[in-house]
């Protein structure tokens, strides 16, 4: 039963992030916010984008392989760590979308190296720089917690990879040369993931 109610949050999931508020997008900008492009074959954006494909199916496939009758990691085979994890889920799929909306006209799915969007630094994003994956990382979490069997498992590791491959190796670069000091700044001030986590280091002035 658990296994099958994360399947379906996770494709829930899926439908709202990257099928319904592309669709918003467009109604409102003519822009559905996806951008797609692997970069060259071998590039870290192509091992970014790989890895966060490789996720998304094993998503997939960790609820799929515990509704087939594989067998749970015996440590975490636990009524309240289900219980525990089908309320992270559910606050995760919420939450992914919520700081999706925040981004406004600004959202993306992917990265345009010549493309320059406003920088959102209010709300969610006051709190950490990249509040959308944090939160599908908790939402990824949460379904691990429902189905505790070594796909799952796999598939929070593999996505927790590829979003830090994506965020320390492609966004903040592009964000650093498109913003300069505004994202610098910002950077200092507020963490990647979670709030005072992961803040830039502020640049030593030389006298």
């Amino acid at each position: 039963m658990t296994d099958a109610l994360a399947l379906c949050l996770y494709l829930l999931g899926l439908a709202l992030a990257f099928g319904w508020r592309s669709l918003a997008q467009w109604r409102a900008s003519g822009d559905t916010g996806l951008r797609l492009d692997t970069g060259p074959t071998g590039s870290v954006s192509w091992w970014a984008k790989l890895l966060f494909i490789a996720a998304l199916l094993l998503g997939i496939a960790g609820p799929a392989a515990g509704i087939a009758g594989a067998d749970p990691v015996a440590a975490l085979d636990l009524d309240p760590i289900r219980v525990a994890g089908l309320v992270l889920a559910v606050t995760g799929v919420a939450a992914t979308l919520a700081t999706q909306l925040a981004m406004g006209a600004s959202w993306r799915i992917g990265v345009d190296p010549d493309e320059r969007t406003t920088l959102v630094t209010t709300g969610p994003f006051a709190l950490a720089r990249n509040p959308i994956f944090t939160a599908m990382i908790a939402t990824s979490l949460g379904l691990t917690a429902m189905v505790p069997n070594p796909v799952s498992l796999a598939a929070t590791t593999v996505l927790i990879a590829s979003i830090q491959l994506q965020v320390r190796a492609i966004e903040e670069p592009y964000l650093t040369r498109t913003h300069g000091g505004d994202y610098t700044g910002y950077a200092v001030r507020v963490g990647r993931f979670c709030p005072g986590i992961g803040r830039r280091q502020p640049t030593p002035v030389n006298r």
